[in-house]
């Protein structure tokens, strides 16, 4: 049995961190979902520049929108929704199995709105009608501006991926926001289950700690802050609001895993799939890491030891864990906005070349 299917068997979601056109058309998609126990994706601006910058699989597609009058953002959205509606008919038996609990694929508003909470409810709004599948997920930032444009879409029926968590605090914020949305549904008379999953990044805090802490904390750091996080998610289950919830027919927003390929060389390059195996969450996983833990992958102990007790060693190694936390999500929102930039650059020097073509 692959180490992919033990880990589905476990109760973890695997979702793949990718997604290109030349997937979908090969097939290989198909056969991560048959092979592999995939069961959902997730995408973001630097995969979708890659895959236009560096193939042909999208000239064809971006010259006929050209000769509709379709331009830089604009143009990016309709190729992007147009494989991501291919990706959740993949996905679709999958979603309709688990009666929606599964089998999702998700989508970002533009990043340079992490800051703005009307118009991320608007484009969220827009994204979602112009998707029209019911397992696709709007990325959302867990930014201090995001959290009242992630309980209105989930009050509005849009479901959520809240993205950029990088501690417990943000975690629960983000946790509390799905909630308040949930329970303005169940007070106006609506069905609560509107799906969502809020996602922690792992290895950039060990990138980020990587230089200051001695060898023997080398990427551990993301771990235990994923342990915390985990904590406080079982713990949310446990709460009155939360039960109340669930009694009124609701479900839970599910704790994911992003940021899980292995950033150090010197490290195995299945080591935060191996140590992130838990029920009831999603990893979501780069191509190679899959790939990787399907060929040599190991399933053991679930996240072993006090996470309390890992942060402390870094704390006493000196390390301010609240001041990086704080850094991280600073430059996750700027990494995101430049990848954004970037995509648009792509789209209109394609753009040129195939009108001058």
């Amino acid at each position: 049995m692959k180490a992919t299917q033990k880990l589905h068997e476990l109760g973890q979601s695997i979702w793949l961190d990718n997604i290109t056109r030349g997937l979908l058309a090969s097939g290989a998609l198909k056969r991560y979902i048959d092979e592999f126990s995939v069961t959902g994706l997730t995408s973001n601006p630097t995969i979708f520049d890659h895959a236009i910058k560096n193939s042909k699989d999208y000239d064809d597609a971006i010259s006929g929108k050209l000769k509709e009058g379709k331009s830089g953002e604009g143009l990016f959205f309709e190729l992007a929704v147009e494989d991501l509606q291919k990706a959740a008919d993949l996905f679709r038996p999958i979603h309709h199995k688990t009666d929606g609990v599964d089998g999702w694929v998700s989508l970002e508003v533009s990043p340079l709105l992490a800051h703005d909470t009307a118009r991320t409810i608007a484009a969220a709004k827009d994204i979602h009608a112009r998707a029209g599948r019911p397992n696709l997920f709007i990325k959302i930032p867990g930014t201090k501006e995001g959290l009242p444009a992630i309980e209105e879409a989930i009050f509005s029926g849009i479901p959520v991926n809240v993205t950029l968590l990088f501690s417990r605090a943000q975690y629960v914020a983000a946790a509390e926001a799905y909630l308040r949305g949930i329970e303005r549904r169940i007070t106006a008379g609506l069905n609560p289950r509107v799906g969502s999953v809020a996602s922690l990044f792992v290895s950039r805090w060990d990138v980020a700690a990587d230089k200051a802490t001695p060898e023997k904390l080398h990427n551990r750091l993301g771990i235990a802050v994923a342990g915390q996080a985990l904590e406080s998610y079982r713990l949310l289950f446990n709460q009155p609001r939360w039960q109340r919830i669930f009694n009124a027919g609701g479900r839970a927003q599910r704790l994911l895993w992003a940021s899980t390929g292995t950033k150090d060389p010197k490290a195995s390059d299945t080591l935060y799939v191996e140590a992130l195996a838990a029920p009831l969450t999603v990893n979501t996983m780069p191509e190679a890491t899959l790939k990787a833990f399907a060929d040599h992958g190991n399933v053991a102990a679930v996240l072993a030891g006090s996470p309390d007790e890992a942060i402390a060693e870094f704390v006493h190694a000196g390390i301010n864990v609240d001041a990086l936390q704080s850094q991280l999500l600073v430059e996750g929102v700027e990494s995101f906005a430049k990848s954004w930039e970037d995509l648009l650059a792509c789209i209109a020097s394609k753009s040129g070349k195939l009108k001058a073509a």
